[in-house]
């Protein structure tokens, strides 16, 4: 089914997320594919469909939230409050919690982003858990930005139709696992080096 992503639409996502089921969303930069980050046998639907399995980034809706599944010390709260909410994802030291194991697998990072897209941020706030954000593609394919793409090619899927960015390339993605912050990818996001040093 495809909904607007509007206000009138988040209880028709938490449907979908408290029933196991895969959706499609706006963000700030691409269109992703997400479930309930807590939910193992929904991941695994991912990882199916996607024809691939490695570890995956979750979407928070404040870095209040984002403190119950990474460390977070005083250098990293910069990085974070100088770039978020925005088209970024972050690699934190991962905390114990109550994500399920196939969000991280054995990684001791987790990858999490906080979009500048009201809609999907909204959604979560009411779910009060992370929900998996993932490109839609499959493993090795681009990933797809056209509405009528991915309705063409995903038509099994729920979908929340909103703007994105049709020229994005991703979220741009920061290590701050290490000594220095590490830019693992270029992405959508602009960087201050001088907030990097």
């Amino acid at each position: 089914m495809i909904f607007q992503a509007n206000n009138q639409n988040i209880e028709n996502a938490i449907k979908i997320l408290q029933a196991g089921h895969m959706m499609i969303y706006p963000t700030d930069t691409l269109y992703g594919l997400g479930v309930d980050a807590t939910n193992t046998s929904a991941i695994i639907k991912i990882n199916k469909l996607k024809k691939r399995k490695q570890p995956l980034s979750i979407i928070v809706n404040s870095v209040q939230m984002l403190n119950q599944y990474a460390d977070v010390n005083k250098s990293d709260l910069k990085y974070l409050k100088n770039y978020l909410p925005g088209p970024y994802t972050f690699l934190l030291n991962k905390k114990n919690s109550n994500l399920s194991n196939m969000v991280t697998l054995n990684s001791h990072k987790i990858g999490i982003r906080i979009p500048k897209s009201n809609f999907i941020l909204d959604v979560v706030k009411a779910f009060n858990r992370p929900i998996i954000t993932t490109s839609i593609n499959l493993h090795g394919q681009n990933a797809l930005n056209s509405f009528e793409k991915i309705k063409q090619n995903f038509k099994t899927i729920d979908m929340f139709k909103g703007d994105i960015n049709i020229k994005s390339s991703g979220s741009t993605i920061i290590d701050l696992t290490t000594d220095c912050p590490e830019i693992v990818r270029i992405g959508d996001g602009k960087l201050n080096h001088a907030n990097l040093s």
